[in-house]
């Protein structure tokens, strides 16, 4: 439009300028004439006795407003008239006398026999000539000429504008229809995009219909590309899932299979350590050894057996649970575990019901519980907070505490499978780095999400949980946690009332 715009304007302009040279030479050719007639020889009977000498303004064939003067021998006009009556017979009654600033402009025109555009105060616009002999001046009205013109100007903005109108329709029309093959061939893009591809069996079956991807047209050719890299991409992710699915049914299967060995070694260590016959130091020693990293071995293959069936959809057994008893539960455990940290709890009065698989959940709390304590120094203050979320369908738990913090390289990667961060964060503790992996694979399980933020001094690491309405018959647990005994360093689990 806006180039239509500009040839419109190009257009109108150079029409307006060829009319406006036209109409004025035309008008030039009629002053020509004129001034040429009042040169020559007049009828006797022409001449009226009032006006004398300015007959030649009411000459036959001059348009209404014509103005002339004649030329006194100084070279200015003195005297000046202008027709403003043809119908009248006597010449006087056909003449109006110049004033004395309308002469002043006939006199401010050059005398070079050429056609010259004045201006006369009160009536506008002339074309104004000389006679050859310089006896006359004589105008002529530019007036009907600057109407024709502004008229055009008029006539060429209203066809430019219908045209600018009807060239908008037409084209959003002509350009919807051309592209609607392309919008289909974008909302082919569109769903996939919306396809979950990056975790999961994947069934990549969308394409382009074949109407759009005829390699005859560029759409076409757009959609046949699109097929094509749709088809890749579909192989590359069954191969992944195939390979995804070995690795799974290995990590299962060995972790399944390890379980009665690791047992079996746990057990004769503790039955040799118990014999009989009594072992020299270095030999209860190696057996105290061989249990303790038997027993780290054990909880290392429950953990890749978990996130294995949690890998492979195994469903979990959901129902609506109350998070405060599990809190107060895993917390106790933790304080037992730890008791050079200070544990806190802040519990809402309400219970906090969420649905899902109650051992999982209480999992989820002893992971991350356990990761406060293992990576930060004693005399961090550890809180486990549930509070709602600001909406009614989801509940946050998170678990808070004051220690270093987590370097900033590794905050990205915590929840990665045996991500380890410095030498603070090692396996001194007895971490497998599958811990956070759990978490993360229970609470997307549960339809939830986890998140953390970490700064030094303050680490926070938030799961939000859905909810669901408690049936009328399902009575409200009410926790009731008794009070923690006080440990031998001060410290204490306090509890809201």
């Amino acid at each position: 439009m806006a180039l239509i715009a500009v040839v419109g304007a190009v257009i109108g302009t150079v029409t307006t300028i060829a009319l406006h040279s036209y109409l004025q030479g035309q008008l030039d050719i009629q002053l020509t004439g004129s001034v040429k007639r009042a040169e020559g020889p007049r009828p006797h009977d022409l001449v009226p006795p009032q006006g004398q000498g300015l007959d030649f303004v009411a000459m036959g064939g001059q348009p209404i407003g014509t103005v002339g003067a004649r030329i006194g021998p100084d070279g200015m006009a003195v005297d000046g008239a202008k027709l403003s009556n043809s119908t009248s017979r006597l010449t006087e009654e056909r003449l109006a006398r110049l004033s004395g600033e309308q002469v002043a402009a006939l006199n401010s025109v050059p005398r070079d026999d050429r056609p010259h555009t004045a201006e006369l105060p009160g009536l506008g616009d002339y074309r104004v000539k000389s006679a050859r002999d310089r006896s006359l001046v004589l105008g002529l009205p530019l007036g009907h000429v600057q109407g024709t013109v502004s008229q055009l100007v008029v006539i060429e903005e209203c066809v430019t504008v219908a045209g600018l109108i009807a060239a908008g329709l037409a084209g959003s029309s002509m350009v919807g229809i051309a592209l609607r093959p392309l919008r289909r061939v974008a909302a082919t893009a569109t769903r996939v995009s919306e396809l979950s591809l990056h975790q999961g069996e994947v069934a990549l079956h969308v394409r382009v219909p074949a109407s759009e991807s005829d390699g005859r047209t560029e759409v076409g050719q757009v959609g046949a590309a699109l097929n094509r890299m749709l088809g890749h991409v579909g192989a590359a992710l069954s191969a992944r899932q195939e390979s995804e699915m070995r690795v799974r049914r290995f990590v299962a299967d060995a972790s399944h299979e390890l379980r009665t060995p690791l047992a079996s070694i746990r057990g004769y260590a503790e039955l040799t350590r118990r014999g009989r016959e009594q072992p020299g130091p270095e030999t209860r020693h190696a057996l105290g050894r061989i249990e303790s990293e038997a027993e780290r071995m054990t909880g290392l293959v429950e953990d890749l057996l978990l996130l294995a069936r949690l890998d492979s959809g195994r469903p979990l057994s959901y129902e609506s649970t109350d998070l405060s008893p599990l809190v107060v539960d895993a917390v106790s455990d933790a304080r037992v575990a730890g008791p050079g940290h200070r544990w806190r709890l802040e519990l809402p009065d309400e219970p906090a019901w969420v649905y899902g698989d109650g051992g999982r959940l209480h999992q989820i709390l002893v992971n991350l519980l356990a990761n406060a304590r293992t990576h930060t120094p004693e005399g961090t203050t550890v809180t486990a907070r549930v509070r709602p979320a600001g909406r009614r369908d989801v509940v946050q738990l998170e678990v808070q505490d004051d220690g270093p913090g987590i370097p900033a390289a590794l905050l990205p990667h915590v929840f990665e499978r045996f991500a380890r961060g410095d030498a603070s964060r090692s396996r001194a503790a007895g971490s497998t780095g599958l811990g956070l992996a759990i978490v993360e694979a229970v609470v997307a399980a549960h339809g939830g999400t986890v998140g953390v933020d970490s700064v030094p001094g303050r680490t926070v690491f938030t799961v939000t949980l859905p909810t669901k309405a408690v049936p009328a018959h399902m009575p409200a647990p009410v926790p009731a946690a008794a009070p923690a005994p006080p440990s031998q360093s001060g410290h204490r689990l306090s509890t809201p009332p």
